[in-house]
């Protein structure tokens, strides 16, 4: 059973909504202890971040959640990403309608998977989001209190790319967060905003899990060889030079693709395929509890 726990209830004169702070309206105080209420039932909590958009950050924040959830966790994956919200398209939940009360929307529920998407509030797939800063940045603090996640071992969370309005107002408003995973591709030009991302990580100090290096060579779907398309070690030389973990490379495989464009999540369908296993191994190092105690679910 759900625990019913608010900040009434709670006796943890610790949290930063045990009082009200010097200033602060009492209605800005009401909204921060309905937040906290909400972050307070989720214990792990995961943002997944690229310094530049198109990089395979939803892919990789898609798989994650979903090998959490096929291990039995209770999982939560919030697609934030306002102007580019691909996580409905890679689960084939377009179309689906939320349900909720007033002040209150339920995720989608996906196979023990919750999901919650700026997708999902669209009237027509092809609408474009023309919103100014603040409105971005109310869409995800509303997200964040008026989403009932119930309670979740993990929630993922896809972040808008950058190092802007949007994903600086999302880590923080989600405290504490255990950490970011940095997607990129090999390129320099991509490697060049990991290095932004990661000192973005650092300045709001939150723990840098590690890169994961995206379309990394091709695999040939006749002979299975591996051809160097972009050049190669952007994302591992970054992770070096930064002192941070390097994750892994995934190659860009014709069953990814297909994959996320077919709402077949490819951990799931192509878990013993060579990516698959490399894939399998990067979320195992994410969740890895002999590296990180605290993400030990």
């Amino acid at each position: 059973m759900e625990s019913k726990k608010t900040c009434d209830s709670c006796g943890d004169s610790s949290c930063s909504a045990h009082k009200k702070q010097q200033g602060e309206s009492d209605q800005d105080y009401a909204d921060r202890r309905r937040l906290q209420a909400r972050l307070c039932r989720i214990q792990h909590k995961i943002v997944v971040l690229s310094g530049k958009g198109g990089v395979g950050k939803s892919t990789v924040a898609v798989n994650l959640a979903t090998a959490l959830a096929l291990n039995g966790l209770r999982v939560g994956l919030l697609d934030v990403d306002i102007h580019g919200p691909s996580v409905p398209t890679m689960l084939g939940l377009e179309g689906q309608a939320l349900k909720g009360n007033p002040g209150e929307l339920f995720p989608v529920e996906f196979g023990g998977l919750k999901v919650m998407s700026i997708g999902f509030l669209l009237q027509n797939p092809d609408d474009a989001i023309i919103w100014r800063g603040p409105m971005k940045m109310g869409v995800i603090k509303q997200f964040l209190t008026d989403v009932n996640w119930g309670d979740l071992d993990y929630l993922i969370v896809d972040a808008p790319p950058g190092t802007g309005d949007e994903p600086l107002s999302l880590c923080q408003l989600i405290q504490p967060l255990d950490g970011a995973v940095i997607v990129t591709t090999p390129q320099k030009v991509a490697a060049i905003d990991v290095r932004k991302s990661i000192s973005f990580c650092k300045r709001l100090e939150v723990p840098v899990l590690g890169v994961v290096e995206n379309m990394s060579g091709f695999v040939c779907p006749k002979c299975g060889e591996l051809t160097q398309i972009l050049p190669e070690g952007g994302g591992r030389k970054i992770a070096s030079d930064m002192s941070v973990p390097f994750l892994g490379a995934i190659p860009i495989d014709p069953e990814l693709a297909h994959s996320a464009d077919s709402g077949k999540v490819f951990i799931y369908h192509y878990s013993e395929t060579p990516t698959g296993k490399i894939m399998q191994n990067i979320i195992d190092q994410i969740t890895d509890s002999n590296k990180n105690k605290k993400f030990n679910a």
